[in-house]
């Protein structure tokens, strides 16, 4: 695993602590439970939902009233039913909590969830009971009563074959940007923009696993790139020739630049010479997908659907689409690609012939 990735794990585990600081005690054991099992971005998912949790049963009028969290013992959740986490599904539709901005300054903000974030919650729900019903600390599991909410599936947002040739074009002339910094800026950092623009396209791989990658970790030899998986495994990907030329274009410029100290391994660098960022990159895709696809909100997420896509169309395989988009489960893929192609079922009627 790269330096970035284990910096990345390594405040992760720095951040998980410091909110279990704010939980009760025996979730300790929930989170060393599932610890080898799960990747820490979704151990401080559960947490944060956890704790929204625990603070909605001791608010007024709920089964832990009055209890301070950190106070809560296992045993005080037998209190709570299936109707209690019915209630709060509902109360996370809307709900108001309050933060720390970095100047300690405690702000109210108003937070809203649709049927995946509910389920996410519950997932974290679920998984807690679950640990606690196992371990004999409850002598049942009212999670499980619970259905998840009903998810509606929404249409994937992807770039047709002409939006993709626009966008490219686009990246590499900056032929529509309007002010004299923003023409200046692409001036600088065309090169780097064609490589990110186009390693999206080309190969669909997520945010993260671009920011974290190394000019070590392309072989030119095989055209693969190591990258971290989402769970944190390592895989290879592999590139065609349009990437390849895009990379073999930037690199020369890429090793021209000296690195600030810590980020001396990046393949991509931010105008402060430091590894770019999540943020950054989003914020590049979208200031060029606004000017040729002013209608659509393009993320580098929707980039890597504009490849599942069409990688789908072209083959079919569902399961080949899978593999190199790097989905633990088929089905994940299936959920989003499978139902799009239309017009292969439409060819597919004509096919069989009932009478020559």
């Amino acid at each position: 695993m790269s330096n970035y990735h284990e910096q990345v794990k390594r405040e992760g585990i720095k951040r998980l602590r410091s909110i279990l600081a704010e939980l009760p005690p025996f979730t300790e054991d929930f989170f060393l439970g599932i610890s080898e099992r799960t990747a820490i971005r979704t151990r401080l998912g559960y947490a944060l939902d956890l704790k929204i949790f625990f603070s909605f049963l001791t608010q007024e009028g709920r089964k832990l009233e009055g209890m301070e969290i950190k106070k809560i013992r296992a045993l005080d959740l037998a209190e709570v039913n299936a109707n209690d986490i019915r209630r709060y599904l509902e109360y996370v539709t809307y709900y108001t909590r309050n933060i720390s901005t970095p100047t300690n300054r405690e702000v109210s903000i108003e937070a809203y969830n649709e049927e995946q974030g509910k389920a996410r919650k519950l997932s974290a729900v679920r998984r807690l009971f679950e640990f606690l019903y196992k371990g004999g600390l409850l002598a049942a599991n009212p999670a499980e009563l619970v259905d998840s909410p009903k998810i509606h599936r929404k249409n994937i947002t992807y770039l047709q074959a002409d939006e993709v040739a626009k966008l490219l074009d686009e990246v590499e002339t900056g032929a529509q940007l309007k002010s004299r910094q923003a023409v200046a800026y692409h001036a600088v950092n065309r090169l780097r923009d064609v490589a990110i623009i186009t390693m999206f396209l080309g190969t669909g791989m997520r945010v993260s696993e671009l920011v974290g990658i190394n000019v070590e970790h392309i072989d030119f030899n095989t055209n693969a790139i190591v990258v971290v998986r989402k769970g944190g495994n390592q895989d290879a990907i592999f590139f065609g020739d349009e990437v390849r030329v895009a990379l073999e274009a930037y690199i020369p410029k890429r090793e021209g630049i000296c690195a600030a100290q810590g980020h001396e391994g990046a393949l991509f660098l931010s105008t402060q010479r430091k590894r770019i960022g999540v943020r950054a990159v989003q914020n590049l895709v979208k200031k060029y997908a606004k000017i040729v696809t002013p209608l659509k909100n393009i993320t580098p997420h929707k980039l890597r659907s504009t490849y599942g896509t069409a990688l789908y169309n072209e083959t079919g395989d569902i399961y080949l689409v899978a593999e190199v988009l790097g989905h633990a489960d088929v089905n994940t893929t299936r959920r989003h690609y499978a139902s799009m192609p239309m017009e292969r079922r439409r060819k597919a009627a004509d096919i069989v012939k009932l009478r020559e």
